[in-house]
């Protein structure tokens, strides 16, 4: 992906991005990021945001139609990989684009896509993904918030669970109940519902490691117009697998991999030098570039759509479980200086093998469709 760097041409992309990076990266996140306040972190990774955009960093492997770059998901990827090494914030845009911007692209309404798209790649309009409920985890399906026909759109009742960054979100990409009758799956439709009207109350999930980014929301009789129902009534788990295909592809695993790369770094650097680790610590590294080589195999097979689902299937279960292992070794071995950062990291990625999928759940999911093993 990005081995020579240093030797590459002054005007590539990859070498203008790294040195943007270097140049641009907040030194107090670089220095503290796990350890500081959540309304500072949070204004933080807000305008970093909008300054991928206004240096044209944002929407990087999304049509040039659409407000994107226009380049291809190796550059994404790329530029992720580069992410880490310079220890960049991981913004609050991201569900937006990497979750709702590429699928607007392919489901959504040509006046969806005007609407929504620019606003998601500024960083101006920052979304939340309502998925998973209190029985409707694993088994999306079964989803119970209801979507009641009225005129003009829908009135949204339920609420949904572990809602990331609700709290701050202007818009939610919503998965409903719009029927009673229908045949599983087909019962389903997905909304782009606007978070800032009456009838949401929104509860924050405090976690262990204090963070508050989680949330319960409650949506009691809360109007989306049918302009904001993507693609069809009925359609909404088609739309969701294209939302989970991303959420679990190469350019979430990259975003991923932007901290454990990091946290991995300061781990060497902290205690490279105990013999007592070495053996640790160099297959936690070779695990962590194994992450980045699966990133790079999937790059390749972007025009395959079955290869590129299978390359990317494994990405979940290596990416959460290992960044689990290097912060609970961060933990064990922590300096002074470093405790606050490692002690964060390690109480707020105990969820990260039950979001976007269980561990259980992936390992099915690779028996079955990837290896093709009975049920």
């Amino acid at each position: 992906m990005t081995e020579q760097i240093d030797d590459l041409d002054p005007g590539s992309f990859i070498a203008e991005a790294n040195e943007w990076l270097q140049d641009n990266v907040p030194q107090r996140w670089r220095e503290n990021r796990g350890a500081l306040a959540e309304t500072e972190a949070v204004a933080i990774r807000r305008e970093w945001d909008r300054q991928l955009f206004r240096a044209g960093y944002a929407g990087l492997s999304l049509p040039s139609e659409f407000g994107g770059q226009g380049l291809g998901l190796a550059e994404e990827v790329a530029f992720s990989e580069l992410a880490a090494r310079a220890q960049a914030p991981d913004g609050l845009a991201r569900i937006g684009r990497i979750l709702t911007a590429p699928t607007l692209i392919v489901h959504g309404t040509a006046n969806q896509q005007d609407r929504f798209l620019r606003p998601i790649l500024e960083g101006e309009e920052i979304w939340c993904q309502g998925f998973s409920e209190p029985g409707a985890g694993s088994d999306l399906a079964s989803v119970s918030c209801r979507a009641e026909k009225v005129a003009g759109g829908y009135e949204i009742t339920g609420r949904k669970i572990w809602t990331s960054f609700a709290t701050y979100a202007d818009r939610c990409l919503l998965l409903a109940r719009s029927s009673a009758d229908a045949p599983r799956y087909r019962n389903l439709s997905m909304f782009l519902l606007d978070m800032k009207q009456p009838g949401i109350s929104i509860s924050p999930i405090r976690q262990i490691s204090g963070g508050t980014h989680f949330a319960e929301v409650h949506f009691d009789h809360v109007f989306v117009s049918d302009d904001d129902l993507v693609a069809g009534e009925g359609d909404g788990w088609k739309v969701a697998m294209t939302v989970l295909t991303n959420e679990r592809g190469g350019v979430e695993a990259a975003s991923r991999y932007v901290e454990i790369r990091a946290d991995m770094d300061l781990l060497l650097e902290s205690c490279g030098d105990n013999s007592r680790l070495a053996d640790r610590l160099a297959d936690l590294d070779r695990r962590t570039d194994l992450v980045r080589w699966q990133i790079a195999k999937a790059v390749t097979l972007e025009t395959d759509e079955s290869a590129f689902v299978n390359a990317t299937s494994v990405l979940k279960v290596l990416w959460s479980e290992l960044w689990q292992e290097i912060t609970e070794l961060g933990l064990r071995t922590s300096t002074p200086k470093h405790r606050d950062h490692w002690r964060f990291q390690y109480l707020e990625n105990r969820s990260c093998t039950i979001f976007s999928g269980t561990s259980e759940i992936q390992r099915n999911i690779i028996s079955e469709r990837v290896l093709g093993l009975p049920k």
